[in-house]
């Protein structure tokens, strides 16, 4: 019964809708419903109402479909809205100094995998778990899964439940600090002349993620995706390329086209998508595998924490540097290391409404640029370490 597809599906679908609604209508709205689906999936999964997780032994198909499909082709949605074009809209400074963020976590990885001894500790698939923390604070949660995915590290149920569950732990405090350090680091920064639009009130962000839609569209957006998917893994098949490079490629060149505009509710498919994923994503923090952890648990919070303190010291060092808003700063940071959607709550919370579209376009470019770099961190940085 607890495993029965139609069941977790049905209880996966009322998490993600009960989250928009406590988001729309709750304080809960400045915690995003990227973050608050996974935190409620995970406290209703360790309840007992939906399965922890998924292993061979006992296998949870619809996670698994999710997982080998539904992940794959929201990328590919998402990533139809990213015109390159349009991302220097966020300004020159802003787009450097996230690139600048972006190369300062992988540093950051690489340090903090020899700083805890990851070959030793780790195993054989550090590389692969230093690829997927560059992945997720370059860009998110999408990036980090699609790196998972390629390396297969969810069939590994206690190391890929510590990875999420550290990943959660360490995007939340992140998103705590990047509220606080604006206020704290105040009084020691350069002024800068900067035009604020204050909100009169917190933004839910209702009127992105809908649309209006037709059944040819839902059809036709279906239809996209899954046949990206199929040329995907066909082209992975025949060249040996990862079947998510090849999606992300895809999706990239096809978003540089006039016809990108006229696929509609790729937005809010793609969306939904990814909340039924991260929805999965909290099941699998199982307190009880977690506890099994031991000395790993300790390796994967030294190396997360590394990352993102390392990450920190680049980040608001160049911007400090360089002039940069302490407001503009955050958003940046947060979307490395939370994505677009965390840095579109965190401005805001802040309620600075200039940067509310800057927060969407280098969330963009981070699920654009994230999976790459976290396989070249995994392919050619990391390996020399073990």
């Amino acid at each position: 019964m607890l495993t029965n597809s139609l069941y977790v599906l049905t209880v996966l679908c009322l998490i993600v809708a009960g989250t928009e609604w406590l988001v729309r209508h709750t304080k809960m709205r400045h915690l995003g419903t990227a973050l608050l689906v996974i935190v409620l999936t995970a406290v209703v999964a360790n309840l007992g109402i939906l399965p922890a997780g998924s292993t061979e032994e006992n296998p949870t198909y619809i996670y698994d479909g999710i997982f080998t499909y539904l992940a794959p082709i929201s990328i590919f949605w998402l990533l139809l809205r990213v015109n390159l074009r349009d991302v220097l809209k966020a300004g020159l400074p802003m787009v450097l100094l996230f690139l600048f963020g972006a190369l300062g976590t992988t540093f950051g990885v690489v340090a903090g995998m020899w700083a805890v001894n990851g070959p030793a500790h780790i195993g054989q698939l550090f590389p692969a778990v230093g690829g997927m923390f560059v992945g997720t604070y370059t860009g998110g949660s999408i990036n980090f899964n699609a790196i998972a995915l390629n390396y297969d590290v969810m069939r590994e149920g206690v190391l890929y439940g510590g990875t999420v569950a550290v990943d959660n732990i360490l995007t939340t405090i992140w998103m705590v600090a990047t509220i606080a350090l604006p206020r704290l680091l105040m009084p020691i920064w350069p002024k800068a002349e900067v035009k604020t639009v204050k909100a009169d009130g917190p933004l839910t962000g209702v009127d992105e993620d809908t649309e209006n839609l037709h059944p040819m569209d839902i059809g036709l957006t279906l239809a996209a995706g899954a046949g990206a998917l199929f040329l995907s893994n066909l082209t992975a098949e025949w060249t040996g390329i990862p079947s998510i490079i090849v999606i992300t490629v895809l999706a990239l060149v096809i978003a540089q086209l006039p016809i990108a505009k006229q696929i509609k509710g790729a937005q809010t498919l793609g969306m939904f998508s990814v909340y039924l994923f991260l929805a999965v994503i909290g099941a699998f923090c199982n307190v009880e595998a977690l506890s099994q952890l031991g000395t790993l648990g300790v390796v994967l919070l030294g190396l997360a924490l590394i990352t993102v303190i390392i990450h920190g010291i680049f980040t608001f060092g160049a911007a400090r540097v360089f002039r940069i808003d302490l407001d503009m700063a955050a958003v940046v940071s947060q979307a490395n290391v939370g994505g677009g959607t965390s840095a579109l709550a965190l401005a805001r919370s802040m309620g600075r409404q200039d940067l509310v579209l800057p927060a969407v376009l280098l969330g963009s470019l981070g699920n654009a640029v994230g999976t790459f770099l976290g396989f070249w961190a995994a392919e050619q940085l990391l390996p020399w370490l073990g």
